[in-house]
């Protein structure tokens, strides 16, 4: 599944951004507050060019966001404390959502009165570095999957305020799932999950059990799949489940720990790393599955996954349907800088930086 070019940008509303803190700098590091105290004593107006970029191969994710930072929350206080200007005066150019991006591309221009938007240099580089992380991230798990599908199930990993927007990246890059309602918002979708660990427990480890009254609550809304390493017997689990849930299920989850062999492995070890979800145990569930006759149940692999490893998976044909992946989405860095490159219509960059035109950026209605 290749990464979405997004050529239509969402509207402001969407992101129900805190306009009126942002307006006064409440998320803006001090420096910039202290900057437009100054310039606003001083009724100096100097007409910029800001110059946006990072320095990986990317995928630009969060320009919506930015954008909408600006057009909602530009302005600076008149001599009577009134809120004064607005988007109108700005002129912006910007790549759109999921554009490949190269190192020290400029990805966005921002021009005009500086008191107008300097405060929210804060806010709309940590929307791009966020979401930019995120897209990059899983546009290359989705490359190492081969067209697989892949769950994007970090959201236990990190602080709930950010599942909007990294699933809206998410989406984008690739993926084909995401595990909360909040993540699947920004297009009108609905989050996706499994029989977890907790419903089993509840069953009192009872896998079958707590399977069928989910598929009894829920198939018809969703594609049932069943965690089956609750009793870390995967291939007994699975076909268990498999007969019980019928057309009902549509897979079986693979999730075991990394500081277990699975029992199906017990008579097996000596040539390969037995723990976790690894080939050998996807091979096997497969195998039983099919031999029993239930050839259309999914398999879905999770558990520590990231690119590296689904590379590894792919290029030995291990008989995987879909990926689940978690915290690896999440971690890194993909950082965003800001530069005044033109003042009043003159070169004005600090030393080692300047004006470096995109032909790909287009004018923002």
């Amino acid at each position: 599944m290749a990464t979405t070019r997004v050529r239509d940008r969402l509207a402001p509303s969407i992101f129900r951004l805190p306009v009126e803190r942002i307006r006064e700098g409440y998320y803006s590091d001090a420096y910039f507050v202290h900057t437009k105290d100054v310039l606003e004593r001083e009724k100096l107006h100097p007409r910029v060019l800001m110059q946006v970029f990072q320095r990986e191969d990317s995928v630009l994710g969060g320009i919506d966001e930015a954008v909408a930072v600006l057009k909602l929350c530009v302005g600076y206080h008149g001599p009577d404390g009134s809120w004064v200007g607005g988007w109108q005066d700005l002129e912006v150019h910007a790549l759109y959502e999921g554009d490949r991006i190269a190192p020290r591309e400029t990805v966005m221009t921002i021009e005009g009165d500086y008191t107008l938007f300097l405060q929210l240099e804060t806010v709309y580089l940590g929307c791009l570095a966020r979401r930019s992380l995120v897209m990059r991230n899983v546009r290359e798990v989705v490359e190492a999957g081969n067209g697989k599908d892949i769950f994007y199930f970090p959201a236990r990993h990190d602080h709930w305020l950010v599942q909007t927007g990294d699933g809206w990246a998410a989406h984008v890059a690739g993926a084909i799932g995401v595990s909360t309602d909040a993540q699947a918002s920004w297009w009108g979708g609905r989050g996706i999950g499994t029989v977890p660990h907790g419903l089993i427990a509840a069953f009192e480890g009872d896998t079958v059990k707590a399977a069928i009254k989910f598929a009894d609550a829920h198939a018809e809304n969703m594609n049932v799949t069943v965690l089956v390493d609750f009793d870390n017997d995967s291939v007994r689990t699975a076909l268990e489940v498999a007969e019980a849930l019928g057309d009902k299920l549509w897979g079986v989850r693979l999730d075991t720990s990394d500081t277990l062999v699975d029992r199906s492995l017990w008579e097996e070890m000596g040539s390969f790393k037995p723990t976790g979800v690894n080939p050998r145990l996807v091979e096997k569930v497969r195998g039983a599955l099919d031999a029993a006759g239930y050839g259309k149940v999914k398999i879905v692999a999770s558990g520590g996954f990231d690119a590296e490893r689904i590379r590894a998976f792919e290029a030995a044909g291990v008989p995987v349907d879909a990926y689940g992946v978690g915290s690896s989405l999440i971690r890194g860095q993909n950082d965003y800088t800001a530069d005044v490159v033109m003042v009043d219509g003159r070169p004005t960059a600090k030393a080692g930086r300047r004006l470096e035109p995109n032909p790909r950026l287009e004018r923002v209605a």
